[in-house]
């Protein structure tokens, strides 16, 4: 094998892999698919073995391929991140960083982080997209997403930001009104319930007084007492705090089931300018503050 590697071929290689086949990576190079072939072909025979397994739909990286590919990509950020280095010279930090966060938590928690983040770092362009699709991410169109999930796509990089709590609460208008309370999940079921409609699902439950995906719209409607709510518990903290809402005595494991976990998800292969990555070490120190 030829210790000398055409970086040239090593960066065609990372292009191709990340594109997933050749045609792909013709297309994002502005090369034919032909030329793309050859000079992967000229590469393999060069270092003396195969890179690359073909199919008719896929290429699946050998144990060499996926070596040089990660060498390849960490030459590549390195490349860039020693550019960005000399073009921010003297210069304050400043980029533009697309991110796209849960319409629940992102408005009702991480708006008011952004708010602080821009006056910290007023040369920093923020492009904010409030969803919970991963589409954005995956297509490269964010440079990296928020999301609340049980479990995470593979082929992303994944950091925990903590879990998500649900609780049962109420307006202490509608507690006088019900009587007594259930204490187990089961007769939690029978009241008026006020839920998104996955944790309706998750109970069991026929006829909930309200379901809804807009977290927002569900604790409106549990603060002017039509219903019992199950939401999650940054929703609500401080309705309960100030009184506005009561806390079911319902035992919190019994409510376990519905906990997830909140991450940050970026795509490995996708370069991180220092704009990018500042504004992920202030987001994963604002949410540690939370636990």
């Amino acid at each position: 094998m030829d210790p000398n590697v055409d970086l040239n071929a090593l960066s065609l290689l990372v292009d191709i892999i990340d594109a997933g086949n050749l045609s792909r990576a013709a297309a994002r190079l502005g090369m034919s698919r032909a030329n793309v072939s050859k000079r992967l072909n000229h590469f393999e025979r060069q270092l003396g073995a195969e890179l690359l397994r073909r199919s008719t739909r896929q290429l699946e990286p050998t144990e060499l391929g996926w070596q040089l590919y990660e060498n390849g990509r960490a030459i590549r950020h390195q490349l860039l991140a020693a550019q960005e280095s000399v073009q921010s010279l003297g210069k304050k930090l400043s980029g533009t960083v697309r991110l796209s966060v849960p319409s629940g938590f992102g408005q009702h928690t991480m708006s008011a982080w952004f708010i602080e983040f821009m006056r910290r770092y007023p040369d920093i362009t923020l492009n904010v997209i409030f969803d919970n699709d991963l589409e954005d991410l995956i297509k490269g169109a964010v440079d990296f997403s928020v999301r609340v999930m049980a479990e995470t796509p593979s082929n992303a990089v994944a950091c925990s930001l903590g879990d998500v709590e649900y609780v049962a609460c109420a307006t202490p208008g509608l507690l006088a009104e019900l009587g007594e309370l259930p204490d187990t999940l089961a007769g939690f079921a029978t009241l008026p319930l006020v839920t998104s409609e996955l944790t309706g699902q998750k109970l069991r439950v026929n006829r909930p007084r309200l379901v809804s995906a807009n977290f927002f719209f569900l604790r409106d409607t549990i603060l002017q007492g039509l219903g019992v709510g199950l939401v999650p518990r940054y929703m609500v903290d401080q309705d309960i705090k100030a009184g506005a809402l009561v806390r079911l005595p319902l035992p919190q494991q019994e409510l376990a089931f519905l906990r997830t976990t909140m991450y940050l998800l970026y795509m490995p292969a996708r370069y991180q300018t220092k704009a990018v990555t500042t504004l992920i070490a202030f987001l994963r120190e604002k949410a540690g503050a939370l636990v």
